[in-house]
């Protein structure tokens, strides 16, 4: 039996439990002893991240051989048209070489509060709502996409790992669930939630 953490990391938050630099880091939103994030998100960005004490868990979730299918809800400036859309899903070039084809589409409004602080945007320029699936995990890799298609990220929130869904949680909360190993993806069970928010 192993226990998984599902925490909303909030924007401008650490991966981590400690900084040297005074940033906000994941001890003010979880306090659960011996648990580390498997894998990472961006300090710009938000959504879900994985927790565990289960070092076996941590590399099944995180190593890339395993293709845990990552969700995000992209918010961009300006409204990328089905040409922009295709070559995402084609694969694009960047400068660490060409991506794996993503599964992109059109989203209406998500449903999500607005962030704090809020998104920069400019006067006169609409912005758009993409869900896109990956299956590999570069250094900022949604956002290097869309700025190869002219469609900058605005604002990047990681709804889905593999089977594991934000499902709810706010901005600083979590829950956590009870795996039946070595097979996650399969043998799951809610166990707890806890909800905390992010100051």
């Amino acid at each position: 039996m192993s226990t998984i953490y599902l925490l909303h990391k909030p924007y401008r938050m650490l991966s981590q439990f400690t900084d040297d630099q005074g940033r906000d880091t994941l001890a003010q939103v979880i306090d659960v002893p011996g648990i580390y994030a498997a894998g990472r998100l961006d300090y710009d960005s938000e959504g879900l991240l994985l927790l565990t004490d289960d070092g076996a868990l941590i590399h099944h979730i995180s190593d890339p051989r395993h293709k845990q299918p990552k969700k995000y809800w992209v918010q961009v400036e300006g409204q990328p048209d089905e040409e922009s859309l295709d070559a995402l899903r084609q694969g694009v070039t960047l400068k660490d070489g060409p991506t794996r084809p993503a599964k992109v589409r059109m989203l209406g409004s998500p449903g999500v509060g607005p962030r704090q602080p809020p998104i920069r945007q400019r006067q006169g320029i609409a912005t758009s709502w993409l869900e896109l699936t990956l299956h590999e995990g570069r250094n900022r890799q949604v956002r290097r996409m869309t700025a190869h298609i002219g469609f900058p990220t605005l604002r990047l929130i990681r709804v889905a790992i593999g089977p594991w869904r934000l499902d709810g949680l706010s901005p600083g909360e979590w829950r956590s669930e009870t795996l039946n190993a070595p097979r996650p993806a399969n043998h799951r069970q809610a166990s707890t939630r806890r909800t905390r928010r992010h100051r």
